[in-house]
């Protein structure tokens, strides 16, 4: 009998998922931090290629889970990292970046055309200036961001066999891309299934305050291929947030509210579909969330328990025509200009190198 895996670092030990059962034909794959798997991709590539020096500084935009895969990668190499950020950032993981040595730059005002993530761009620019040996490594537009899912497809094939469908929420788009991109090798009939969240311009819609974050954007990522995708979902905040509750309830994982919005889609659709082996991404886990998503006063006080949870979405032919509550996309595999019509026309993230030292 084997003894426990001895791992050489904490992220080696936590970087691939839990495979969870939810029901017969449907698998959560549960990551306490998915984005470890695109940040020490990039990082490997970069310093494999001479791109990231030892003296060289990290600098990223992020206000969620990229930035914290980042910090901790760079603490473990003993690279320096500025991580800009805006208000959105919760304190706990504002601490914990900072106790893992990570400088901390937090936008204010959002831009005019972009919103903060576009403020944060802008910001990022001022810090590339002010260090000029530095690696950017640009999760949006990175093409090592989806191909970091390779190995992870291949583990899914070797655990589970033939897989039918695959779900989760879309924001760089790696994730969904990466992995579906890898398993349509093997599986050229594989159903991909996004989850994007009303007010997100990735699929359609326009630009607009968003309650659910983690998911959706407000610029065009050059890592998203609309073509992977067969439907397009948009869940609300209080529909999300919600829902992660039920997961935690029903299956007691703990996970994020992208996870929620995942599961609400995937149950769904592993309903309509018993014969279909379905998996489910879970992007991250709940402690970040304790005091809000998990809180029952917080959820209370901003209207966002749903007491009322829809059993399927509404359908619709045109992403300009999804209402306010979750909302179902025939995408059938096209580009954003076959769908919508035109090419997309907001300002798209402006760098130079993808993976270079200045």
């Amino acid at each position: 009998m084997s003894g426990p895996v001895i791992h050489a670092n904490f992220v080696d030990a936590i970087a691939l998922p839990r495979l969870v059962w939810l029901r017969p034909n449907l698998i959560g794959l549960a990551f306490p931090l998915m984005k470890l798997l695109p940040a020490r991709f990039m990082l490997d590539r970069a310093q494999e290629n001479g791109l990231l020096e030892p003296d060289a500084v990290v600098i990223e935009t992020s206000s969620g889970t990229f930035g914290l895969a980042l910090s901790i990668l760079c603490n473990l190499r003993g690279l320096n990292l500025i991580l800009v950020s805006d208000p959105a950032i919760d304190t706990a993981l504002q601490r914990r970046l900072r106790d893992l040595s990570t400088r901390l730059e937090i936008v204010q005002e959002p831009a005019q055309s972009g919103g903060f993530q576009q403020a944060r761009l802008d910001r990022l620019d001022e810090c590339r200036s002010e260090c000029p040996r530095h690696f950017w490594p640009s999760q949006y537009d990175n093409p090592h961001n989806p191909g970091a899912y390779s190995k992870f497809a291949e583990l899914l094939v070797e655990t589970l066999g033939r897989i039918d469908c695959v779900v989760g929420s879309v924001g760089s788009g790696g994730s969904m891309c990466g992995t579906t991109s890898y398993l349509r090798l093997l599986f050229p009939d594989l159903y991909a299934i996004g989850v994007d969240t009303h007010g997100s311009v990735l699929f359609g819609q326009p630009d607009q305050k968003r309650t659910l974050r983690g998911l959706g954007n407000s610029l065009m990522p050059k890592n998203l291929d609309h073509s992977v995708f067969d439907e397009v979902h948009w869940v609300s905040g209080a529909e999300g947030f919600t829902s992660t509750r039920l997961l935690h309830r029903r299956h007691s994982l703990y996970m994020g509210p992208t996870s929620g919005a995942s599961y609400m889609v995937a149950r769904w659709w592993a309903d309509k579909n018993p014969d279909a082996t379905v998996v489910v991404l879970f992007p991250d886990e709940g402690y970040r969330y304790s005091e809000t998503v998990y809180n029952d006063k917080w959820m209370r006080e901003k209207h966002l328990f749903r007491t009322d949870m829809p059993g399927s979405p509404c359908i619709v032919d045109d992403p300009t025509a999804a209402g306010s509550d979750w909302t179902c996309m025939n995408w059938n595999r096209r580009t954003y200009e076959q769908v919508v019509g035109r090419p997309f026309e907001a300002k798209k993230i402006n760098h130079e190198s993808l993976v270079s030292v200045y």
